[in-house]
């Protein structure tokens, strides 16, 4: 059976190209150019993936992954972003989607995001681990996909607990970039991304005192991240 891919993009020139290609690869695609479409293509198809454009009429890419996350927190999202959109980025992560890919983007970078994702998403219902997280004065319910420090809670992403459990193997430990992004992007290449490093940016919000001046995630400058579990006070 052929693997669905669902592509929302409200420039015609690209939604054709990404159509051509993929169904070349050997993927059933549907397309659309609007968010009220993507949402019925997806209620009815429910495809493998998701392409999603930012900017779209009706409903942006923001609601439609917002809606999709509500009830489905495993089918890849891919959210596609113009050049310089930072904060677009930044909140499509925090929506809950996978990755970004930023335009204009290569096909053979473009196809290895998503064959990685689609490996990841088969291999998700098995490998992962869906018990308490707990370290210092933290703890982290994947179930609920809460989080809480003390008096604080907050939200978190599948992606956030797949990055705090490997970091949890590796405490005290420095974390090369590229261990990162093979064993939780499934990425088998170095450097072509910038979505850990949003990751972090995000995770350091939710469980440092001080983002600025983290105690729990660490960068080692040009190699990765020094995880301490119980850091030691300043």
């Amino acid at each position: 059976m052929l693997q669905k891919i669902l592509v929302a993009e409200d420039e015609t020139s690209i939604l054709i190209g990404l159509v051509d290609l993929l169904q070349a690869e050997g993927f059933e695609v549907f397309s659309c150019r609007e968010g009220t479409e993507a949402l019925r293509i997806y209620e009815k198809e429910r495809p493998d993936l998701i392409l999603l454009d930012i900017m779209m009429p009706e409903k942006s890419g923001y609601d439609v992954c917002r809606q999709i996350r509500k009830t489905d927190t495993l089918t890849p999202i891919l959210m596609l972003t113009a050049k310089g959109q930072e904060i677009d980025k930044v909140v499509g992560l925090e929506l809950g989607a996978d990755d970004y890919i930023v335009k204009p983007f290569g096909i053979k970078e473009l196809l290895a995001r998503i064959k990685a994702a689609l490996r990841r998403a088969h291999a998700r219902p098995q490998a992962r681990d869906m018990s308490l997280i707990v370290f210092d004065t933290i703890t982290i319910d994947p179930k609920k996909l809460k989080g809480k420090k003390g008096k604080k809670e907050f939200p978190v992403t599948l992606r956030e607990v797949d990055i705090v459990r490997l970091f949890l193997k590796h405490d005290g430990e420095v974390v090369e970039r590229f261990t990162l992004l093979n064993e939780v992007w499934g990425l088998q290449y170095e450097g072509t991304t910038r979505t850990l490093d949003q990751h972090i940016v995000k995770l350091r919000q939710k469980i440092e005192d001080d983002p600025a001046s983290p105690r729990y995630i660490v960068t080692v400058h040009s190699v990765g991240y020094q995880f301490f579990s119980r850091p030691k006070s300043k």
